[in-house]
């Protein structure tokens, strides 16, 4: 008991851990997304710095150049230059015109150029490569760049510069954005999360927990989810689980109830054999009263007894779930019908009216005693809707015909035919409840044992009362039905 327990408390916390799981997991892929869409916009970000940062540096070039042309002579004085120079960030400046006149001023120029970049045509790829070289470059690197400011048309600056201060532009650039995109990604992140918290995880949540719970006792209603008003798919969900969960509360209610009918079938089965032996014999002893009221009577009664003692041994030998298998013969149908008149007292005068039309001499092939239910079970049924309107007259009509290999009945009554409510189900156990006191099983006994012969029962008319046709094949029928089956 303690194991079940304790194994029923782990359940719902492994629940609630998957659940705890799959938020974390959101969260965390949020966030994961989240930061590659801001790595997406970093490259081209960075690289964009980098190209503004050198035309910067172009145009104070040719700012310079400026100054250096307008010089006496075309040249400046040295501290004039240096200074032109620092404030550009450059160590060379070289300008080209379409006249192909060529302006150099220098200073201190190295020895060796360690890369050389021309933005006039660098493709946006390009742009984003260099961008990244940066990066990961030496701190003393030197660099030349190519460039058109565009303060004056056609001329082209070049310039020779070390990368260490656009590297370190560059990586404040980089820290203000990678915070940036830190603090928009957590935003982003919690708003996402919460938003998707709130319409999927918690639903989500609701939803496998009511499972678990409906799980461990699932006859019980209250454990039946309620939807939501959702109309999205989660709603969908919802309403769905409520139909399947009520359909199988439903479902598992009828067999337990079936169950303990059952068991309970079977101990009354028992004693009821017994008491009809009894009975069978105080019957035989009628036989020797010499009353023709009396003698008409017992070999009814005694038919009767011997066949409520066969179904008290076939219950007790099938069980309440399964009717024995039909033990077929062709015999007159006209003799049985009276049998089951006879046994409900029909006609019954003044209240119900007992009609038949059957062809001449009509023979069915079933079981002589399950079609005796069968029948019997109808117009029971038929005498019942009757009965109900007490001060109407009312009439039950039997109509038997052969088709064929088929033969036809129709149960016919002038009632107030089937409701609405027990159509829906009824030829199902306990489900086609019309009446205050009905079991709802005469019905459904009659379909199974029609369904055994391979024939039907179906309600044909419910106008003016109801009408119930049944058909019942020849074994023939069966026997071919089988074999084409097996090929």
């Amino acid at each position: 008991m303690n194991d079940q327990t304790s194994g029923e408390e782990r359940e719902p916390r492994r629940i609630s851990r998957a659940v705890a799981g799959l938020s974390t997991k959101l969260l965390l892929l949020t966030i994961v997304f989240v930061m590659v869409a801001e790595v997406l916009v970093f490259v081209p970000s960075v690289s964009n710095f980098r190209r503004q940062w050198l035309m910067e540096r172009l145009q104070a070039a040719q700012i310079a150049s400026l100054a250096a042309e307008a010089a006496p002579g075309g040249r400046l004085p040295a501290r004039l230059r240096d200074e032109l120079l620092d404030s550009a960030r450059v160590k060379a400046i070289s300008v080209k015109r379409q006249d192909a006149r060529v302006l150099i001023i220098e200073m201190d120029m190295p020895a060796d150029v360690d890369g050389s970049y021309d933005l006039r045509n660098a493709s946006w790829m390009t742009l984003i490569a260099d961008a990244l070289m940066v990066y990961v470059a030496p701190d003393d690197r030197v660099i030349r760049v190519v460039g058109e400011p565009g303060f004056n048309a056609g001329e082209t600056i070049d310039v020779v510069m070390e990368e260490g201060p656009l590297k370190a532009a560059m990586l404040r650039y980089g820290l203000d954005i990678l915070g940036l995109s830190i603090l928009i990604s957590i935003i982003t992140a919690a708003l996402v999360f919460l938003a998707l918290d709130w319409l999927l995880v918690k639903p989500i949540t609701r939803l496998t927990r009511n499972m678990v719970r409906f799980a461990e006792q699932p006859e019980d209603p209250a454990r039946i989810i309620a939807p939501s008003s959702r109309r999205d798919e989660i709603g969908t969900a919802e309403r769905e689980l409520s139909a399947m969960q009520n359909e199988l509360s439903q479902t598992l209610s009828q067999k337990t109830r079936l169950a303990a009918l059952g068991l309970a079938v079977s101990k009354i089965s028992h004693d009821l054999r017994n008491m009809l032996s009894s009975a069978q014999l105080l019957s035989d002893r009628l036989a020797e009263v010499k009353d023709p009221t009396v003698q008409r009577l017992v070999p009814k009664l005694i038919a009767s007894l011997d066949r409520a003692i066969r179904l008290c041994v076939q219950t007790l030998d099938f069980g309440q779930a399964q009717e024995a298998a039909p033990r077929r013969m062709r015999f007159e149908l006209a003799p049985l019908i009276k049998e089951v008149g006879d046994a409900l007292g029909l006609p019954r005068d003044g209240s119900v009216d007992w009609q038949l039309d059957l062809e001449e001499r009509l023979e069915v092939d079933a079981d002589r005693d399950q079609l005796y239910r069968i029948l019997s079970n109808l117009c029971r049924n038929a005498v019942q809707a009757l009965e109900s309107e007490p001060g109407r007259p009312g009439a039950i009509m039997v109509v038997a015909r052969r088709e064929g290999a088929v033969a036809i009945i129709d149960v016919a009554d002038t009632g107030p035919g089937v409701p609405e409510k027990a159509r829906a189900r009824l030829f199902q156990a306990f489900q086609s409840v019309a009446r205050k006191g009905g079991s709802g099983l005469g019905l459904a006994i009659a379909a199974e044992l029609i369904q055994a012969h391979g024939g039907e029962i179906e309600l044909l008319s419910n106008d003016g009362g109801a009408t119930f046709r049944v058909t019942i094949p020849d074994v023939v029928v069966e026997l071919e039905r089988a074999r084409r089956r097996r090929a």
